[in-house]
């Protein structure tokens, strides 16, 4: 398997707030570009080239596979139409030989992609898929899935409970399957009866297509996860998914020489520290952790479970961080600043917040901004995607900030509000519902004045 194909054409509108300012391949999981990191997959279970089709926000994900060792070819695809026909756009380049194709927005280890190629090798099929169960806080409702049978690919079905598997955006082909794409409908018609068809040209029709052709379509399940980054709540998971499992392969400590640990830091649980990386006085690890280059952890604080600090970040004077948190390239966790989640390149967390879900790309956190993480009745908060309302599976109660967005002192976030990219909530607002991109929101507030003074007291 020489040629892999990564598709990076789509909007993600459904990823809103994190789809303004790149395209949803490109976001970081664990500090890395997604895209960058199935790239090195790819190329670890053999591939030799990459021919990446982009279309929005492509400049993002040509950035994040800068320098990469394998060559790369881009091809355009704007408006994208279809992950069917940007497959297609793609045979020219390939020739007379087998290709994986993957979807850039899927966060998965490395050796799910080498089974998927080891397995289609072995089968002499026209196609081979990756597919994954549900987990039972999955609604199959949600995704396009599959009947497996008997170990086998039976149907393929378009947001249907009546599946059990959901493909996994992982797939390798024969060059003859051209002939498969030529002949794509436009549509999804495999859809449950009454069902909506997407109006583009998906993929996984064209499996449909092989299977009522005869053909026989061997799958695989991922190893250990797979996450589609689809809806905000995903970026969370993919990064919480990675975090766990970079740090379960932690056999030993793996410390620079240039790094500096204070002995009266505590340290309980495996670490890596980089380069010029600091753990200062009274720093707290109870759990295995990633330190980048350069990052400093001073003054008492607190990592209170499996974390993960990019390059040149400051964490310090007793701030903490909980549950599986990873804090991207040059952020700030200040005094007593409290994170559990994610945080991307550049943000500030200065002093006296507590935050849960992710905050994006260089976003200011004031001063006393709480995420109300609890429901009175204890149960997950229902969000609103594209007009659909739905229960996430994961991170239903956390908050979701933008890009680029602020919050001022004493902003309250209600559990699963999300923040447009460009916006700022000024101070003292509570936050009980979405807010747009690029707004500004501000408290009106009402002044009663009334006479005051000593003559009150009878003087």
């Amino acid at each position: 398997m020489k040629t892999a194909v990564i598709l990076c054409a789509g909007q993600g509108a459904r990823f809103w707030p994190y789809n303004e300012v790149r395209n949803k391949a490109a976001t970081p999981v664990m500090n890395r570009p997604n895209v960058r990191r199935l790239a090195d997959s790819l190329q670890q279970a053999g591939v030799e080239r990459l021919i990446v089709v982009v279309g929005a926000h492509e400049a993002s994900v040509r950035a994040a596979l800068h320098d990469l060792e394998l060559p790369v070819a881009f091809i355009r695809q704007n408006p994208p139409t279809g992950t069917a026909y940007a497959v297609l756009s793609a045979l020219p380049l390939i020739g007379d030989e087998p290709f994986v194709v993957a979807y850039g927005d899927i966060a998965t280890p490395p050796e799910t992609v080498r089974r998927l190629v080891e397995a289609f090798q072995q089968s002499g099929a026209l196609g081979a898929v990756v597919a994954q169960p549900y987990l039972p806080e999955h609604d199959p409702r949600d995704w396009i899935g599959a009947v497996v049978q008997g170990g086998r690919l039976r149907r393929i079905e378009g947001h249907s409970a009546d599946t059990n598997y959901r493909l996994g955006g992982l797939y390798a082909f024969q060059p003859q399957i051209r002939d498969a794409l030529n002949a794509h409908p436009g549509l999804m018609t495999s859809v449950p009866v009454g069902g909506m068809p997407p109006l583009e040209a998906e993929l996984a029709q064209t499996l449909q297509t092989l299977l009522e052709q005869g053909h026989d379509i061997p799958f695989v399940e991922p190893v250990g996860f797979l996450v589609d980054m689809d809806k905000p709540w995903h970026l969370w998971e993919a990064n919480a998914r990675w975090l766990d499992y970079e740090a379960s392969r932690l056999e030993t400590d793996r410390i620079s020489k240039t790094a500096q640990i204070d002995d009266s830091a505590e340290i309980y649980g495996k670490v890596v520290v980089e380069d010029g990386a600091v753990i200062g006085k009274r720093v707290v690890i109870r759990g295995n952790c990633f330190i980048g280059r350069e990052s400093h952890l001073t003054n008492g604080a607190m990592l209170m479970g499996t974390t993960a600090i990019g390059a040149r970040s400051y964490l310090r004077d007793y701030c903490h961080l909980s549950g599986t948190t990873v804090v991207g390239n040059g952020c700030i966790v200040g005094h007593g600043a409290e994170m559990d989640g994610v945080m991307l390149d550049g943000s500030f967390l200065f002093h006296y917040c507590e935050i849960m879900g992710v905050v994006g790309q260089r976003v200011d956190i004031g001063a006393a901004t709480v995420c109300g993480t609890l429901r009175f009745d204890d149960g997950d908060t229902m969000h609103t995607v594209r007009g659909r309302r739905e229960r996430p599976d994961f991170g239903a109660n956390g908050t979701y900030f933008g890009d680029f967005s602020r919050t001022g002192v004493n902003v309250i976030t209600m559990p699963g509000v999300k923040i447009g990219a460009y916006s700022c909530v000024g101070a003292g607002i509570v936050v009980y519902e979405d807010i747009p991109s690029r707004k500004l929101v501000l408290l009106k507030q009402e002044l009663v004045y009334r006479d005051w003074g000593p003559e009150r007291y009878g003087w």
